[in-house]
């Protein structure tokens, strides 16, 4: 299964079977976490945690999902870098439980005190911000669970000439444009309540990416669609390189992240 592939099956699940992963599931999972590729240099982790379903483990607020016997945790600072850095490493974990048939969720909230955060000794400066169930996806959806993704809104997306622009922040960009495979893979990334932060203007033969909000959330979000983003290229056998770009188009509204430009 190619990335393109993978990303366009990936969604959001809540019920699990409460089967455990297998062993050559957590390998290939933990071999993931350790070769993910962190272009922005922040200060991030993920580990792959398994919970007792018969013992004490609750997921409190968490209720919404069911029977996942395995989570992702992800670890962080608290400044953009990191948030960016969290959402781009996490995701690739995330794509790689997908190629395994396996089912995953996006889970972002304070989690001190909970079952989460005991037990772990998350390195100097970083704290957990986000979890995801891993594993086998029950056969049918819980009404709960179907009521959660109506509100969070994860069927729609906003369309692709909303988000992509050419030269400016007010011309669409066509979908017959060198990048546009690429966009719209990021176009499809998951984020909190599907806000689809993440912005781009291409300039000739560069994409410079933007956010409409500097929350910390809104960040691991831009995260998680520059992952597509770059998984999607680097798919497509295009040399190119994550940059920072003073000559980036200004955009009313819209903070700067980064740029990618092809390499030679």
């Amino acid at each position: 299964m190619d990335i393109i592939e993978t990303i366009r099956i990936r969604k959001s699940v809540r019920n699990y079977t409460g089967l455990p992963l297998t062993a050559p599931q957590q390998l290939a999972l933990e071999h993931s976490i350790v070769t993910a590729t962190n272009p922005f240099g922040g200060n991030a982790s993920v580990r792959l945690r398994k919970f007792d379903l018969n013992g004490p483990f609750k997921p409190s607020t968490y209720g919404t999902v069911r029977n996942a016997t395995h989570y992702l945790l992800l670890s962080a600072g608290d400044n953009a870098a990191d948030a960016i850095s969290a959402g781009f490493v996490m995701e690739q974990t995330i794509l790689a439980a997908t190629a395994l048939g396996l089912g995953t969720c996006w889970i972002a909230a304070t989690f001190k005190g909970t079952d989460f955060y005991k037990g772990e000794q998350w390195p100097e400066g970083q704290t957990l911000k986000a979890v995801s169930p891993v594993g086998k996806a029950a056969e049918k959806e819980t009404l709960r669970g179907k009521l959660t993704k109506l509100i969070a809104g994860s069927a729609k997306r906003k369309p692709f000439e909303s988000l992509f622009f050419l030269e400016n922040a007010s011309t669409p960009l066509r979908m017959d444009n060198r990048y546009a495979e690429a966009l719209e893979m990021m176009r499809l990334a998951p984020s909190s309540v599907n806000s689809q932060p993440w912005r781009a203007i291409v300039t000739g033969d560069t994409v410079h990416f933007y956010s409409v909000s500097s929350k910390y959330l809104s960040m691991i979000d831009c995260g998680i669609g520059l992952c597509h983003f770059f998984l999607s290229e680097n798919e497509s056998g295009q040399a190119g390189g994550f940059c920072n770009d003073t000559s980036h188009p200004a955009a009313d509204g819209l903070e700067y992240i980064i740029s990618w430009k092809p390499q030679p």
